[in-house]
Order: structure tokens, then C-alpha cells, then sequence
């Protein structure tokens, strides 16, 4: 019989700016003769010197908020915890709207370039971090995550214990989950049709690729219309995932020969758009969600406030106005 993991113990130092700190857990067969020895080589990609600078500065905790001295022993299994070093993130000038709050839930509608969590370099410009600070619920969580390049709808939990609970609907495909996009259109594509195949994604690789293979990845897609544009003709999109592999429609739209239009990634990986770059967003959009909330037993609908700009007005997404 496998033994339950005792939990670690709850954070010595508070949230900064909405971002949780930074939990390290020293492995039980360590070899290193110091704390200080383990995080300078865990944290590599850190600046010269920038562990021994937080060291001395006493920005290192252990479980009682005390810092950890320059020469601490190496206490195999035990936890320490610190800030990063926040990076220079650019304002996402969007705002993040809530749609709905309960004492269990928020949903909120988030903007095209907002990142859903802190990840990388986007850190405090997360829709998770903004949520926190204005609605002031530090234990606020996200059950699922958006991409940072798509917007709308996000569920997030507001008690840490019933998290699982709504994770769980998203693992267990109870969700209902549709999504709109633009991309061009075909007039041989028949449509509807529900797309399947094994899709791919290895860690540091930009993009997911689809292999031979069981397929893991099953979107349904439609066409709700199509219109004349100056670069052609385009379509309007519903898509309906009933699985959550990394970038699925993305790629599923791509196959079919429309992929999605401001798509960096598909069908070939451009140039990375710049920092602070946000003319021409990703025209997909996570329009509705619906589910049965497992804690009160409610039915829950919800539609995104937001609109596709190209289908719009092609001319103001492509110039960016």
C-alpha cells in the first residue's frame, strides 16, 4: 500500500503583487552540505550570484518565516521558500472582466495576451495575480488555464479544499466547453465534422505536432458563416473540444488547411511578436462554459461579453487600429 505524501505546511511569507512565493522542497536523498549549495545549483538559470544575494539578504525562509542562514545545513525533505525575482513584464492595456462570483467560484472573461497563471516571464500580468489583488481573495486559484494568446472564459476557485472538486469536471470531460475563431474559408471543406488525432506537445518546443497513433485529441468543428475580406474570404468558427490537449484546436484548424488567423505557431512558428506587441491578437476566442457546479449542485452557463475582432472588421485587426 503506497503512502499518502504528508502535505507541505502553509507558506511563511505572503503573496507579493498577487504571486504566491516560491516553495522548494530539498530532496530526501540530498548531497549537497548546505541549503545554500542545493539552491545555487536547483536555481542555474538565476543571475551570478543572485541566490547568495537573497541568502544574505534574508530573503530565504524555512517553515517558521526564519531566515536561512549563508551556511545552513542541508536538511533532507525539509522546505524553504523566497520571492523571485519579478521580470520586467509589460501592462496588458485589456481589462479582465469578472462574469460571474460566488463564495465558490469567479469566472472571469480574459483578454487576448493575459496569461491565466504565472508562468515564465509572465508573472504578475496574469489573469490569476489581477484577481487576487482586485477581489481581494489571496487563496483564489485557477481550475483550468486558457492560453495566453486566446480570451475568454476562465473558472477559478475560491477555496483552496474545493479546488479538486472542479478540477476534477475539467479531467473528467464534464465541462462543455465551446470556442469561436476566424480563419479562411473553404468552400471544399466539408463541415461540420468532428476531428481526430494524437497530438503531441514536448516541453521547450513552441508548437504541438500530431503523430501517428490512438488518437487523444477530439474537436468538433462547424462553420456559422463566412464572409468577403481583403486578404479573401473568411469563416467564423464554432469549435467544440471534447478533450484538453495543449493547442488542440490550433492545431486541428490547421490541419484542415484554415488555420486560425494571428496563429504564431500554425502552421509554421514565425518570428516571436514583441513584448508589449499587441496588435493583431489570435482570433480564437473561449466563448461559452457550462457545467454542473459538484459543490452546490447548480447548473452553470456561462457566454463571453467578447467578440472576435477580425470577423469584425478585418481592416482595424490587421493594421492593429
Amino acid at each position: 500500500m503506497s503512502r499518502r505524501r504528508t502535505p507541505p505546511p502553509p507558506a511563511p511569507l505572503p503573496q507579493r503583487d498577487g504571486v504566491d512565493p516560491v516553495r522548494v522542497r530539498l530532496p530526501v536523498d540530498g548531497r549537497w552540505a548546505t541549503v545554500r549549495a542545493h539552491l545555487v545549483e536547483r536555481l542555474s538559470g538565476a543571475p551570478p550570484g543572485a541566490v547568495a544575494r537573497m541568502i544574505d539578504a534574508g530573503l530565504v525562509v524555512d517553515a517558521a518565516g526564519r531566515p536561512v542562514p549563508a551556511e545552513a545545513p542541508y536538511r533532507p525533505g525539509a522546505y524553504v521558500w523566497f520571492h523571485r525575482e519579478l521580470p520586467a513584464e509589460p501592462r496588458v492595456p485589456f481589462l479582465l472582466d469578472v462574469v460571474y462570483r460566488d463564495e465558490h467560484i469567479v469566472v472571469a472573461d480574459k483578454p487576448h495576451f493575459l496569461a491565466t497563471t504565472p508562468r515564465g516571464s509572465h508573472v504578475v500580468e496574469t489573469a490569476l495575480a489581477r484577481l487576487r489583488l482586485e477581489l481581494g481573495i489571496p487563496a483564489l486559484t485557477a481550475a483550468h488555464r486558457l492560453d495566453r494568446l486566446t480570451a475568454g472564459l476562465v473558472l477559478f476557485t475560491v477555496r483552496p479544499e474545493e479546488r479538486g472538486a472542479y478540477q476534477t469536471l475539467f479531467r473528467d470531460r464534464q465541462v462543455r466547453k465551446e470556442y469561436q475563431a476566424v480563419a479562411p474559408y473553404d468552400p471544399s471543406l466539408a463541415l461540420p465534422r468532428t476531428v481526430r488525432s494524437r497530438i503531441v506537445k514536448e516541453r521547450g518546443v513552441p508548437a504541438a505536432r500530431e503523430l501517428e497513433g490512438e488518437p487523444n485529441a477530439v474537436s468538433r468543428i462547424e462553420l456559422l458563416g463566412h464572409r468577403p475580406a481583403p486578404c479573401g474570404t473568411l469563416g467564423r468558427f464554432r469549435l467544440e473540444p471534447a478533450t484538453g490537449q495543449t493547442h488542440q484546436l490550433r492545431v486541428h484548424m490547421s490541419a484542415l488547411g484554415v488555420p486560425i488567423l494571428g496563429d504564431p505557431l500554425y502552421p509554421a512558428v514565425t518570428d516571436p511578436v514583441p513584448a508589449g506587441d499587441f496588435r493583431r491578437p489570435l482570433q480564437l476566442l473561449a466563448c461559452g462554459l457550462a457545467f454542473t457546479d459538484p459543490v452546490t449542485g447548480r447548473e452553470h452557463r456561462f457566454r463571453s461579453g467578447r467578440e472576435l475582432e477580425a470577423w469584425a472588421s478585418y481592416d482595424a485587426w490587421a493594421t492593429g487600429q
